[in-house]
């Protein structure tokens, strides 16, 4: 089991990124000089409004009477004596309005594109969490919204799909390559490319060109400034672990940027899913490599040509070839740890803890539930706070369809 680590001498969140948006060597904007222009007045534009007293008391009135914060931290008891080894407690974003995470950085998205006179908002989906949070954010502002999906992510993800277009939003199926969230990336690139001067691309995740990933990252960091509060409210101390899923890494770094100070350690926990091959997992800060992908520099999965390697995960909202700059920079930096867990364990965690807790994940978020198990047993002392980042709602039907004898077991 890895070592507590000391008190972390790494800057805080208020230090990173620089002001070319690096975090150590990983980050930065590799764009055209075109859409460069575009990125520097999305960041002035933050950064100003980003302190008025008008932008915050805005969007807390938002968090507080739209979306339901705070979400709560929830003791897994029935879990935790059933594996007899550490305490599990979840963030509980799955009670998030819209049932994920999302939905903290799409209304500050939303709310940024309002101040900036913007007339569309283009963005990628996986899951669908992403497109839903910002189609609702859309029908809030008033404000047209474009969904990009992967065609394989449409069928996998149906009923998010439908809830995006009783929302409002446009879903353009991407039907090019491996037709899921790295080439739903590069089509809402291109949409927004047509257009940047009226249109705002507005990323899922802490990935892309500057100021993206400190965008999102500061839009989620509410998830773990609630989580420390409540986890030191009901306990009297700081968890041991604190464990969350990472594709692009939203909701990892959200809950992580709470607690980079604290000796606590933070674990990142990707997709092994089908085994260690190039092309059966998307465990890009466990397998991969220093790369530029969708203008930003990352560790990324390559191909023998140094392309994005085509990855794989039974949860469409991590199976992406790169990773958040940040993640990059924390992980090789040594302040977290990466883990994985494979499709059988997510998909067994899945059920087990809709049996033991009567809380169904969303597939992305049964990986740190998987992880945190295997965890449990090395450190039966101690606490585990998993940020369960999404419901399982949008899932239901592809588990049933592909696990549905799974479903039969009565030993979970």
């Amino acid at each position: 089991m890895p070592n507590r680590p000391a008190s972390p001498s790494l800057p805080a969140h208020r230090t990173q990124p620089d002001a070319k948006g690096f975090f150590g060597k990983f980050g930065g904007a590799f764009i055209p000089p075109q859409l460069q222009q575009q990125m520097d007045e999305i960041n002035h534009a933050y950064h100003r409004i980003c302190r008025s007293h008008d932008f915050v008391r805005e969007l807390r009135s938002i968090r507080t009477h739209f979306q339901g914060r705070p979400t709560p931290v929830y003791y897994c008891k029935n879990l935790s004596d059933a594996i007899d080894g550490a305490r599990i407690y979840l963030k509980r974003e799955d009670l998030n309005h819209t049932g994920a995470h999302k939905l903290n950085h799409c209304m500050g998205e939303a709310l940024l594109a309002k101040f900036l006179g913007k007339k569309k908002l283009i963005a990628e989906t996986g899951a669908g969490q992403h497109g839903v949070a910002l189609a609702t954010a859309g029908a809030y502002f008033s404000i047209p919204v474009e969904i990009h999906m992967g065609a394989i992510d449409i069928a996998k993800q149906h009923p998010n799909v439908v809830r995006m277009k009783i929302l409002g939003a446009t879903v353009v199926p991407v039907t090019f390559g491996a037709q899921t969230l790295k080439e739903a990336v590069d089509s809402a690139f291109q949409a927004y490319l047509a257009d940047p001067v009226s249109s705002m691309y507005c990323i899922g995740s802490v990935v892309g060109p500057h100021p993206f990933p400190l965008m999102v990252r500061e839009f989620q960091r509410v998830v773990g400034i609630e989580a420390r509060e409540q986890f030191l409210e009901m306990t009297g101390e700081l968890p041991g672990n604190v464990v969350a899923c990472v594709g692009g890494g939203s909701n990892a770094m959200g809950i992580f940027a709470a607690f980079l100070d604290d000796p606590v350690r933070l674990h990142g926990v990707e997709p092994l899913g089908r085994g260690q091959q190039l092309g059966e997992h998307a465990a890009t800060l466990t397998y991969g490599e220093e790369g530029v992908m969708h203008g930003f520099n990352s560790i990324m999965l390559k191909d023998a040509k140094g392309e994005p390697a085509p990855v794989h995960s039974v949860a469409s909202g991590l199976d992406y070839p790169s990773v958040g700059p940040e993640h990059a920079y924390l992980h090789r930096s040594g302040r977290t740890i990466a883990g994985t867990a494979t499709d059988a364990e997510t998909i067994e965690a899945f059920f087990r803890l809709s049996r033991r807790e009567g809380i169904i994940p969303a597939l992305e978020s049964a990986h740190a539930v998987a992880y945190a198990l295997k965890l449990a047993k090395q450190c039966p002392d101690e606490s585990i706070l998993i940020n369960l980042s999404g419901r399982g709602d949008k899932d239901i039907d592809f588990v049933m369809e592909q696990y549905g004898a799974l479903a039969e077991r009565t030993d979970y």
